[in-house]
């Protein structure tokens, strides 16, 4: 697994990123040799942020936790990581090397309040008219009905797009890319 490091308003040391590349680790038997995870740290006032996405096989993880301390914001994040594959388990066995998630997931303790697994259930299907705007049109509109995302064609790429207010109340876009 790659891993890249991006530090905003901190200097990473090499003994955080020696931890991170330990806890990534257990993760090897899941994800292939060209999986690539990206660690973003970030300090603000007297938080840390630590943000993992791991890209592998066209499935992407994105795990986020902001505590007083870096090292436990990266515990919080794997174990994030860790549920959300367990919690996925039957659908990434099909994806993946079924032995590494078994592995991974016999050396975790069962969590008590763990949810049994279940199948996604569509109950509501809505067309909506989609029409060529702007992002800050989009925006506008977004707010005006009080969702949390908003779907559009955007006036400048003439591609899909939407709009999604972030937890820290800013906003932002999700536009289409291929591999």
């Amino acid at each position: 697994m790659n891993i890249t490091y991006t530090a905003r308003k901190v200097n990473l040391r090499d003994n955080f990123k020696e931890r991170v590349e330990k806890k990534l680790s257990k993760f090897k038997k899941i994800f292939s040799d060209e999986a690539v995870a990206h660690v973003v740290v970030t300090l603000e006032k007297n938080r840390q942020t630590v943000e993992i996405t791991i890209r592998d096989n066209r499935m992407v993880y994105r795990a986020e936790s902001t505590q007083s301390e870096m090292n436990d914001a990266l515990d919080r994040v794997i174990d994030i990581l860790t549920r959300q594959i367990r919690k996925n388990k039957t659908r990434l066995e099909k994806r993946i090397k079924s032995g590494g998630i078994e592995a991974l997931t016999a050396e975790l303790p069962a969590q008590e309040n763990e949810e049994p697994e279940e199948e996604y259930q569509v109950v509501r299907k809505k067309q909506i008219l989609v029409k060529p705007i702007t992002v800050e049109e989009a925006i506008l509109e977004m707010n005006m009905i009080n969702h949390d995302f908003y779907m559009f064609i955007n006036a400048e790429t003439d591609e899909v797009n939407v709009v999604y207010k972030r937890a820290n109340g800013n906003y932002g876009v999700l536009e289409p890319a291929r591999d």
